[in-house]
């Protein structure tokens, strides 16, 4: 990293760490841990779940988009195209 990068990045770590210094301070004593941050209403709750619908129910839905995006691609061979290398090993 060149010597600016190293300023920027040592930058930003102080600001996070002097962050998480103070969410320490916080008094979590009475709080019940979460599995999420968003919060999931029950079913009976329907109009709040419009609220978040990002996390609506999973449903298996068919998505066969494949043919129309590797009938477009230049390098195919069903079900795979070739793509750029990217990672060295």
């Amino acid at each position: 990293m060149s010597p600016g990068e190293i300023d920027t990045y040592r930058g930003q770590l102080d600001e996070i760490l002097t962050y998480i210094d103070k969410l320490k301070e916080l008094d979590v004593a009475g709080v019940e841990p979460m599995a999420q941050v968003l919060f999931r209403p029950e079913p009976s709750e329907a109009a709040a779940a419009e609220t978040h619908p990002e996390l609506r129910d999973d449903v298996l839905r068919p998505c066969d988009v494949s043919a129309p995006v590797l009938s477009r691609a230049t390098d195919a061979q069903k079900p795979f195209f070739r793509v750029p290398k990217v990672i060295e090993r």
